[in-house]
């Protein structure tokens, strides 16, 4: 270690000065570097090469990710103009086609989010926002929303839009939104020590509702997509209002590390 009274300038007990030690110590450092086979200049081109590989890489895999999901969505629209056509000349089947046109619109709008995440994850709440926003209205919002952040793997995130459009379109046509001051509390909890989520959907000042005479496709489809996470759903069809329950544990939302 270099050791130097800065008010001479000058080795402690000697006589040296400042920049005789600081030469002697530059020659000593380039013996070291001699001695240890190190070539800077190498070491550098070597760092431009392993650069310019991770950024073509990235481009890469941006370019195939892009190709897939426009084929993805390429298809979708085919499956939807494909239903469209079949069910066009059925009676009493625009019901079926609308129910199967959103749902299939829904899982667009998820592969759209998860491209712009690579489709390696989303935060919960962007899915949330993404879900609802063809139902909400901007001058007179019809949802209060709340929850911590928390990145979701790809498999929930189209798990939860897809319930998230059940809810909406029921909501709708029966529900919270089917009159004019009809609202939806849209909440999310972690319990830490558990390790799980809660998510609510709490429908208000609605009208009056009661329970089904038989479970519709919708049903099975929100109850086939919490098992799906392993999670728990409960509907409750109260006459103040619906209410839909999740509860999931966290490792079925997860993030994968990367090994």
């Amino acid at each position: 270690m270099l050791e130097i009274d800065l008010r001479t300038g000058q080795h402690p007990g000697g006589t040296e000065s400042y920049e005789d030690a600081l030469a002697a110590e530059n020659v000593s450092l380039r013996l070291l570097l001699a001695q240890a086979e190190i070539n800077t200049s190498d070491l550098l081109a070597r760092a431009g090469i392993d650069a310019r590989e991770r950024e073509t890489s990235d481009k890469l895999q941006k370019l195939m990710l892009e190709e897939l999901h426009h084929r993805v969505k390429n298809t979708l629209a085919t499956v939807s103009a494909i239903v469209s056509q079949s069910l066009r000349s059925v009676q009493g089947a625009d019901h079926a086609q609308q129910a199967i046109e959103g749902r299939l619109l829904a899982l667009g709008r998820a592969h759209d989010l998860l491209l712009q995440t690579r489709w390696a994850n989303a935060d919960l709440g962007a899915v949330v926002r993404s879900a609802i926003e063809a139902f909400d209205d901007r001058n007179e919002p019809k949802f209060s929303i709340s929850g911590p952040d928390i990145r979701i793997n790809s498999g929930a995130v189209i798990a939860v839009a897809m319930t998230l459009n059940e809810l909406c379109t029921n909501a709708t046509k029966y529900g919270a939104f089917s009159v004019p001051k009809g609202r939806v509390d849209l909440h999310w909890t972690v319990d830490q020590q558990t390790q799980r989520l809660h998510l609510t959907w709490t429908e208000k000042d609605g009208p009056l509702i009661q329970p089904p005479a038989k479970r519709s496709f919708g049903t099975k489809l929100i109850e086939t997509l919490g098992r799906q996470l392993q999670g728990n759903v409960q509907l409750t069809y109260a006459e103040r209002g619906f209410a839909y329950r999740f509860d999931v544990p966290q490792v079925s939302l997860s993030v994968p590390t990367p090994a």
